[in-house]
């Protein structure tokens, strides 16, 4: 698969491409049916595994050549020791959580980096669907509210006071709307929200006197 194959596929996947350096090892949480990963194995040269838990998901990945573990996320990452990857992906997963906080430490844990995604519940037809008194419903948002596998709603400016109370630095944030960087009010015309992190690195401590 090429950068084209994955930018026809999933035009937010390529855009998020960029941001993982070539030879990584990368962890893939909610990878799906493994599109992402395999573009990174074979057009970046990166290694890794993928998490999921769906079975449909589990069969794809494989047949895309893909090393899958099946685990559910809410589980965390005990497998994986401390900086184990360059970069954990969790793309359009972490709204799906119960414990969104918990899951979001686990993976800045295993991870140097990560790179979350998820859809930016102020983007304006959202808005405008609550304000004609009906839940959302789009591309990003997809579900009926009665068979929605989101149990999180979060906005660009919620999530980014959650990875302040986590201890995270914020290294990127990109709102895409059909895969394309928005930059004039993002949170109102962004559909889904791109962030990459890491753990803030405290300063050094000063030496006593002697």
């Amino acid at each position: 698969m090429n950068f084209e194959d994955l930018s026809s596929l999933r035009p937010d996947l390529a855009f998020i491409a960029h941001w993982v350096p070539e030879q990584s090892h990368v962890l893939d949480v909610g990878c799906g049916d493994g599109a992402m990963l395999r573009y990174l194995q074979s057009g970046k040269g990166c290694t890794g595994y993928g998490i999921e838990i769906a079975d449909d998901s589990l069969l794809a990945s494989a047949r895309r050549g893909i090393n899958v573990i099946q685990q559910d996320m809410e589980k965390g990452l005990g497998l994986f020791s401390d900086n184990s990857f360059d970069t954990v992906l969790c793309l359009s997963s972490l709204q799906m959580m119960q414990h969104v906080e918990a899951l979001l430490r686990d993976i800045v844990r295993v991870g140097a980096e990560a790179i979350v995604s998820f859809p930016n519940f102020a983007y304006w037809p959202h808005r405008m669907a609550l304000l004609r008194g009906r839940m959302p419903v789009s591309k990003s948002l997809p579900y009926q509210w009665y068979d929605t596998p989101n149990v999180r709603c979060a906005t660009i400016y919620d999530f980014e006071e959650l990875a302040e109370e986590c201890g995270l630095e914020v290294l990127e944030r990109v709102a895409l709307a059909d895969g394309k960087p928005v930059s004039f009010l993002p949170n109102l015309r962004g559909s889904l929200a791109v962030f990459r992190l890491r753990k803030k690195v405290r300063p050094a401590q000063a030496l006593p006197a002697a």
